[in-house]
């Protein structure tokens, strides 16, 4: 059994709820992304594997999965919404609204960001799953060059 599946049950199980193949199926999926997924792209890789598991299925899933805190989800652009795995350790990342490149930034990069916040403003920031939307290097090196 892999780590993921031995937290997947004893999450589900601590919190008074059975581990459904449907559950499993749908978490699996989210794992093979390998990154953020949109609901979509997990239905489609769960019906390729469970064919009779419908959308909803796979929505209802993906938010019992979030309120038992082993997925995250944030939305990267206007009606997108993405799902990741909740991690072990806590990272970030920078997206651009151009070409929607993603660079996965380290927590520790942003950590002495946090540790002002709480020193200036008493504000314990505690998330895992930051996301900084801007423009990348590449683009901005474009925008400047068309602007010549």
């Amino acid at each position: 059994m892999s780590q993921l599946e031995h937290q997947l049950k004893h999450a589900v199980r601590s919190n008074g709820f059975r581990l459904t193949p449907q559950r499993q199926v749908v978490l699996d999926a989210v794992e093979a992304c390998h990154g953020h997924c949109t609901p979509d792209q997990v239905h489609a890789r769960v019906r390729a594997t469970t064919p009779y598991i419908s959308r909803a299925t796979v929505y209802r899933t993906l938010e019992f999965l979030l309120r038992l805190g082993l997925v995250t989800v944030a939305q990267i652009k206007e009606n997108v919404t993405v799902y990741e795995l909740v991690s072990q350790t806590p990272h970030h990342h920078l997206i651009c609204q151009r070409c929607d490149c993603e660079v996965v930034v380290t927590h520790e990069a942003v950590a002495p960001f946090f540790a002002h916040l709480e020193r200036s403003y008493g504000f314990s920031v505690r998330t895992d799953h930051l996301m900084l939307f801007g423009v990348c290097e590449v683009c901005r090196r474009a925008e400047a060059e068309a602007a010549r």
